[in-house]
Formats: C-alpha cells, sequence, structure tokens
C-alpha cells in the first residue's frame, strides 16, 4: 500500500517541466564551469592564500625596508652587509666560507 501511495504521489507532483527546472539548476549550480559552487569555493580557497601571501610579503618589504634605512646612516651594517653577502675582504684579510 505504501508503494502504491508513492507511486501516485509521484505521479502528481513530479512532472517533465519540474523535471526539467532541476536539471537546468544542478546543471547551472553544480556542472557549469564558470559558476559552479566547486569552482567558487576553488577561487576563495585561492584568494585566502594570495591574501596570506600578500602578508607574508609587507612582513618582508617592512624588514627590508628597516634593513635599507640603517643602511643608509650605519656604517658597521654596510660592512657587515657587505661582508656576509658579497664575501669582500680587506687587504690583509683570508676568508674562509662555510656552507
Amino acid at each position: 500500500m505504501k508503494a502504491r501511495q508513492l507511486y501516485e504521489w509521484g505521479r502528481r507532483y513530479i512532472t517533465v517541466p519540474l523535471i526539467g527546472v532541476v536539471c537546468f539548476t544542478i546543471y547551472v549550480c553544480f556542472l557549469k564551469e564558470d559558476n559552479s559552487v566547486v569552482t567558487r569555493m576553488q577561487y576563495e580557497n585561492e584568494i585566502e592564500d594570495l591574501k596570506a601571501e600578500i602578508g607574508a610579503n609587507l612582513d618582508s618589504l617592512e624588514l627590508y625596508n628597516r634593513l635599507n634605512a640603517s643602511l643608509e646612516t650605519d656604517r658597521d651594517d654596510i660592512e657587515r652587509v657587505v661582508r656576509e653577502h658579497y664575501h669582500m675582504k680587506r687587504s690583509n684579510e683570508d676568508i674562509y666560507v662555510f656552507e
């Protein structure tokens, strides 16, 4: 008896236009590449990753701006950077680089 009632309900309320509307909605929301829910979630995740990367780059920019400001004023910092990064030496020195 239950199966018969379910069948009658389906015949009454599930129509071809309703099936068409449901299929179209599923296509637009999930299967269409430009506006699909999955693609939109991927874009949101990518935006969050890029915002985190921007934050990290801003921190690095601040560090390099402070280093640049100190290099413009402090001779000891200039000498330290030149010796560490460019392996420059005075005429009476020997340099050994360990990596």
